[in-house]
Order: structure tokens, then C-alpha cells, then sequence
């Protein structure tokens, strides 16, 4: 596998001019930060070695390399879900990649349903910590001592440090955020009702398909993760509606310049 990677990474490192160390995942409905980057070159999946394709609506599928607040970063422009069919290593192949070009700190995004009672459509939650249901983990199989340790250290998936500075520039900007914990599941199906509440008994506050597995690799290779959810549906009980992937865009864009804006003014302190 490692020499996939490489392969990857070798044919990234010829096309680009730059040597971002920040890395920004986008998830469903997120792709307006796109607009906020200083574009210098930007290459889609179909054309890298090696690399899965994204097929969801929503997702552009395209690396984009750039400055944003005058800091060099890297954009994920749609990423990959075990529920396309793909396996684990497949959905986290980007990670293994963007490590292997320099990558040191990764920010992660997503569209997530609410159990929280106290949240509402359009907040925005900081994860502090998860909980994988997806029943399955990235690392599985033989492990390459070369990329990490065999057994990962997870006491502190995401970074305090990060997490700080976001709830330090949330209140700068006047932007209220949420924290807790994200609960990862294998999708495609959106939750039941009785799924949204042993969710939240078990101790989570936002439900989504993916970031778990991209989050367990980056620590594996030793790269600070900061992750935030846009809370598109609520599943909290009594207040459960019915749900579309075009909704959950929907509510992801409107609240996607309050993410930008958030991730634009820590850039330069991270």
C-alpha cells in the first residue's frame, strides 16, 4: 500500500508549487470555501494515481491547492464514504497521501443530524470526541510500522489545542458554536427514531457517515485533527421529521459561510 501512496504523492508533488502543511476536508453542501481560495493549481481525483472518486451529489472531487488568508492549505473538494462500496483504506487513501506531501494538521468537515436537544438546524458543532458504530476501522489488517504504531493511541482524537482557538475566534466573529460528541455509522439509510435515541443515550449529539475513519488514520500518521459538523436535521425525540439528501445540502449551505468564515480566521493562528 505504501507504495501507492507514494506513487500518489510523487505525481502530486509535480504538479503543485506549494507546501501547505493545513489540509481542509469538505463534506456534504460544504464546497462554498472553495470560493475563499487564492487557486494556484487544482487537480481532480479522475487524474491522481491511485485515487477513489467521489460520486455523491455535493461533492466536487477535486484536490485544490491554494492560499487562503495567506496560508497555504490543501482542499479536499468532496470526499469518498464507505457506503459508495469502497473499502475503509480506500475511503482514507487521501490522508495516507496528503501525509506523505507535508500535511501536519488536517481539518475535517461534515453535514451531521442533531440529538442534542439544545441544538437547532444551521449550528455549528466542534467535535470534541467520537464514537465509531460504523463497525469497521481503517487500521484493520496488517499494519506498516513505517506509517505507525499497531495499536493507535485515541485519547485525544481531536485536538484541544485546535479546539481552543476555535471557540477563541467563535467569539471574535460573534459566531455561537456547539461542541460534543459525533457518532459515526455506516449510512447510506438516514436514522429511525429509536437509532437517533440509543445514539444519544450512548452519548453522542450529531450522526453522520463519514469523518471517523479519515480521523483515525490522521492520528495514525501523527497529524492534528480538528472536526466540525454543520447540524442539517435534527433528530432529537419527539421533534424527528423526514429527511432528503437535497435538504441536507439545502441547510449545509446556508450555514456554510458561518463555517468558512470560522475556519478563515483561524487558519493563520493554527
Amino acid at each position: 500500500m505504501l507504495e501507492k501512496i507514494k506513487e500518489s504523492a510523487e505525481f502530486l508533488q509535480q504538479k503543485i508549487h506549494t507546501s501547505p502543511k493545513i489540509a481542509i476536508v469538505l463534506g456534504s453542501g460544504l464546497g462554498s470555501l472553495v470560493d475563499h481560495i487564492h487557486i494556484e493549481t487544482e487537480i481532480p481525483y479522475t487524474n491522481i494515481p491511485n485515487f477513489p472518486v467521489s460520486t455523491v451529489k455535493g461533492h466536487r472531487g477535486s484536490l485544490v491547492f491554494g492560499k487562503m488568508n495567506n496560508i497555504e492549505v490543501v482542499v479536499m473538494s468532496g470526499r469518498f464514504h464507505f457506503y459508495e462500496g469502497y473499502t475503509m483504506k480506500e475511503v482514507t487513501f487521501h490522508l495516507q497521501v496528503l501525509k506523505e506531501i507535508g500535511i501536519q494538521q488536517v481539518i475535517l468537515s461534515n453535514a451531521a443530524g442533531g440529538m442534542n436537544p439544545t441544538f437547532k438546524v444551521g449550528d455549528i458543532m466542534i467535535i470534541n470526541d467520537h464514537i465509531n458504530l460504523m463497525g469497521n476501522n481503517p487500521l484493520l489488517g496488517p499494519n506498516d510500522d513505517r506509517m505507525g504504531a499497531r495499536f493507535q493511541e485515541m485519547s485525544e482524537a481531536y485536538s484541544r489545542r485546535m479546539i481552543k482557538i476555535a471557540f477563541h475566534t467563535a467569539e471574535k466573529l460573534n459566531i455561537h458554536l456547539q461542541q460534543g460528541v459525533y457518532v459515526g455509522v455506516t449510512g447510506p439509510c438516514f436514522e429511525t427514531p429509536s437509532e437517533y435515541k440509543a445514539f444519544h443515550i450512548l452519548g453522542g449529539d450529531a450522526v453522520g457517515m463519514s469523518t471517523i475513519p479519515e480521523t483515525i488514520v490522521a492520528r495514525h500518521r501523527g497529524m492534528e485533527v480538528f472536526a466540525l459538523s454543520v447540524i442539517t436535521d435534527l433528530g432529537v425525540v419527539g421533534v424527528v421529521e423526514k429527511v432528503s439528501h437535497e435538504e441536507v445540502l439545502m441547510a449545509a449551505n446556508q450555514a456554510g459561510p458561518k463555517m468558512v468564515q470560522l475556519v478563515y480566521d483561524m487558519l493563520p493562528q493554527l
